[in-house]
């Protein structure tokens, strides 16, 4: 059974008796993924990775881009969602330094703000997705299943 299969039953439900696997060599491997929320926003740091558990990932927050790369679980990490605009150093910044890393971590941008080109640049720069906050369920299985594939 592929990714998507696992993560989206039809469009508009939610389907959690299953849990999505870590995509490896266009075959699942049997691992749960490990996605990273990076978001300076607490109560997205609180809910998100809540929703991301129930729908059988595992997940950790982080306040900030500097604690996500000095944690354990960013070599672990198989998918990132990233709040654009924090303060210090911004999402799209990290993208840059996680490039220049050499990480292929697969990223799932979500913004508060309303400006179209900039979700357009985003993803012409290489992320998966951007979503606007505050964004449904299903878009963000969507995005998930774009990362995995």
């Amino acid at each position: 059974m592929t990714v998507k299969s696992r993560l989206l039953c039809e469009p508009g439900s939610l389907d959690v008796s299953t849990r999505p696997m870590k995509k490896g060599s266009g075959i699942c491997e049997g691992k749960q993924a490990d996605i990273a929320v990076v978001d300076d926003d607490q109560s997205i740091r609180e809910s998100l990775p809540d929703l991301l558990k129930m729908l059988g990932f595992t997940a950790q927050a982080f306040a900030s881009p500097a604690e996500f790369l000095a944690s354990d679980f960013f070599r672990e990490t198989d998918c990132l969602i990233l709040d654009v605009a924090m303060r210090g150093m911004c999402g799209p910044q990290l993208q840059t330094e996680l490039k220049r890393l050499g990480s292929k971590i697969p990223i799932i941008f979500i913004t508060a703000q309303a400006d179209k080109c900039l979700r357009q640049r985003l993803v012409e720069q290489g992320a998966v997705a951007c979503l606007s906050k505050p964004f449904s369920d299903t878009a963000l299985l969507e995005a998930l299943n774009r990362a995995f594939h």
